[in-house]
């Protein structure tokens, strides 16, 4: 499995050069990584991001621990619509 899911790093490299600054490529790699660990816990990757951000925008700047737990790739209060139906 961590063989597999360096597959997609590799693959993606060369996009990467194209990171204008040290700030955008440390922002494509925190998405990079939230992705994969979706991805790796049997979520939809868009579907999961497009939760959390909308959850994140409701939570306000300081957030409560317990909130950004239910968050996490495998929370089990995430909706249906983010689980894949393909197996881990």
């Amino acid at each position: 499995a961590a063989e597999r899911a360096l597959k997609n790093f590799a693959t993606g490299r060369r996009n990467w050069l194209f990171a204008k600054s040290i700030r955008g490529a440390q922002a494509s790699a925190t998405v990079y990584s939230i992705t994969e660990t979706a991805m790796l816990n049997g979520k939809k990757p868009y579907n999961y991001l497009t939760y959390v951000m909308e959850r994140m925008k409701d939570l306000g700047p300081f957030p409560e621990k317990g909130a950004m737990l239910e968050l996490l790739p495998w929370s089990a209060s995430l909706p249906a619509d983010c689980h894949s139906k393909l197996k881990k």
